[in-house]
């Protein structure tokens, strides 16, 4: 009787283990082909040997997945080769913790079984872990996930001394290695969701939503550094993302990890407790995880009530009330000088242009671009600077007899000092000259 219980059991395991190889493919390859180029590189006489080399043991060997991951991130040869002469002493620290992957393919199935008890409805995906060009951890297309290794596995021990901000140094100190299984599955997730939608609920749900479900998944917490910020201020956090989150704009929350340290990515943290809040109300929490997963993201109104759902704010939400108290407090043009904006008559002999905002701005933050007249209509030649405690900014400009001008400033650089940006995402300057 025993024998047969012990025969069972094994039987069982062998079939779930085969299901997890089947419902998801895992290749580590890209990383030894890497290393591989890394080495002969090394020994390479000039920078055109170094591209030949890169292309024939890395590029044209690569997997489906790395090639999608040069796609998505445009990746190419000269960044690599670039980037390995000149870190040298980030890739030999990284090195070891990128090729120790290979031994936590184990752990990922084991988390891919659990995903599928608690969402039947998962559909396969495949997982190609590659060193890419620094500007991805991870990534998905279509049914690929797309790990950037060498961001993925970085932690404290790697030396960034070579790098020129703290976007890296700030992201290994909250990494171990352990998180590139809970990151996979976070990614794997992101296979299963429909679109993103235009908010910054909707955006911060979505992401949010994977941390909640691969912590499910691996059975145990996340250790981020975005989670353990956001627990210890829950609650300014929570009135803070409060007066933005129906707006477009992800600058405060998301993806900032290269312009801000300890607050970093808050984003996630805020998703995670909207979702984590829904599943614990929910009485039927397969349901509730079906919910979490499915979630349109691009429907407004499905989102918002996601969030109402949840209880994660007690209160009744306002949201043309948020909107509009928000708007109040962001910068706006006020006024030009020594023309207005739409004079007709501009002397020629102009050779500054200030702008006058109605808040102090950020300094050297700025986001100008042509009009749809192009090159030919844009008259400022360099930004000057900022003047009027950086209330104001000078534009040099040239400008021609007869001739009319015209520039676009957008709200995706100019914020206030006080963390606001622009009202107007796109306010065109017009003007002609005698």
């Amino acid at each position: 009787m025993k024998k047969r219980i012990l025969i069972v059991l094994c039987l069982l395991t062998l079939g779930r283990n085969l299901y997890a190889q089947k419902q998801t493919f895992i290749s580590t390859t890209d990383i030894d082909h890497f290393w591989t180029a890394y080495d002969a590189i090394q020994q390479a006489k000039d920078f055109s040997e170094k591209i030949f080399i890169i292309n024939e043991q890395y590029i044209n060997k690569g997997s489906k997945g790395l090639k999608a991951f040069m796609e998505v991130r445009q990746y190419n040869d000269t960044l690599w080769v670039e980037l390995i002469d000149k870190l040298p002493k980030f890739w030999n620290s990284i090195r070891a913790n990128t090729l120790n992957i290979k031994h936590k393919t184990a752990e990922l199935e084991k988390a891919i079984i659990k995903l599928k008890d608690i969402y039947p409805e998962l559909k396969p995906a495949e997982m190609y872990f590659t060193i890419g060009g620094l500007r991805s951890a991870g990534t998905v297309k279509d049914n690929m996930v797309l790990v950037g290794a060498e961001i993925a596995t970085g932690n404290a021990s790697i030396d960034v001394s070579e790098f020129t901000n703290n976007w890296l140094k700030n992201v290994f100190q909250g990494q171990s290695l352990d998180n590139i299984v809970s990151l996979n599955i976070h990614e794997y997730i992101h296979t299963q969701q429909k679109p993103n939608g235009s908010s910054l609920l909707s955006q911060v749900i979505r992401e949010g939503s994977c941390d909640f479900i691969a912590e499910l998944s691996i059975q145990k917490p996340l250790q981020t550094k975005y989670l353990s910020y956001g627990k210890a201020n829950a609650l300014s956090i929570k009135e803070l993302f409060k007066k933005e989150m129906f707006l477009s704009d992800y600058t405060n929350w998301l993806y900032n990890g290269s312009q801000r340290s300890e607050d970093a990515d808050l984003g996630y943290y805020v998703g995670y407790e909207i979702c984590k809040a829904y599943y614990q109300q929910a009485k039927n929490k397969t349901q509730a995880i079906k919910d979490i997963i499915e979630l349109d993201f691009s429907n407004d109104q499905d989102v918002e009530l996601f969030l109402e759902r949840s209880g994660f704010y007690s209160e009744k939400i306002d949201k043309n009330a948020l909107i509009k108290a928000y708007q109040k407090l962001q910068p706006t043009v006020l006024s030009m000088s020594p023309f207005n904006n739409g004079d007709k008559n501009v002397d020629t002999t102009m050779k500054e242009l200030r702008i006058t905002f109605s808040k102090p701005m950020i300094p050297k933050r700025y986001s100008i671009s042509f009009s749809e007249k192009g090159k030919a209509n844009f008259p400022i030649t360099t930004v000057k600077g900022q003047e009027n405690d950086d209330q104001t900014l000078v534009l040099n400009i040239a400008l021609k007899p007869k001739q009319d001008y015209e520039f676009i400033i957008t709200n995706r650089s100019f914020r206030s000092k006080d963390g606001y940006p622009l009202k107007d995402a796109e306010y065109v300057v017009k003007f002609s000259t005698r």
